[in-house]
């Protein structure tokens, strides 16, 4: 079993206004993305991936992944960041499952719960935000 980090982190300081916020609007990117996949034509997953809110999002938070870096937001950072792209793996291998056609019933699955992880990890990571709390995250290598 994984343990995960999230002690090691320093507590919420005064000084990260600035970055606290960019990680509001990162979130904010995240669920418009979301959103237009729930009322869209689009997937949930495929809207995340595919849409350039979603892009500006994970782009921003490789261009600012150092200013946060040894502090409670990098948490938050790795938790967009890994969001993004187990979102594009799980859409590559429900196309791989399409293509076998046999797969194709477990490719809508992997896709409708796919969406529904996608909404899971944008709730939660906006509501730590929120409580200005860290989240959970894998040792690093």
């Amino acid at each position: 079993m994984t343990s995960y980090q999230t002690d090691n982190l320093p507590q919420p300081a005064a000084d990260l206004g600035g970055l606290v916020t960019l990680t509001h609007v990162i979130y904010a990117l995240h669920a418009f993305a979301v959103v237009t996949g729930v009322v869209g034509s689009a997937t949930i997953i495929g809207s995340f991936v595919a849409s350039l809110p979603s892009i500006v999002a994970v782009l921003l938070n490789y261009l600012k992944r150092g200013a946060v870096r040894g502090t409670w937001l990098e948490s938050h950072f790795r938790w967009q960041i890994r969001t993004f792209w187990f979102a594009l793996l799980w859409i590559v291998v429900a196309v791989w499952l399409v293509l076998t056609v046999i797969g194709l019933p477990f490719a809508l699955a992997l896709v409708a719960g796919a969406g529904l992880w996608v909404v899971y990890r944008v709730v939660r990571g906006w509501a730590n935000l929120l409580d200005r709390s860290t989240m959970p995250m894998p040792p690093q290598d």
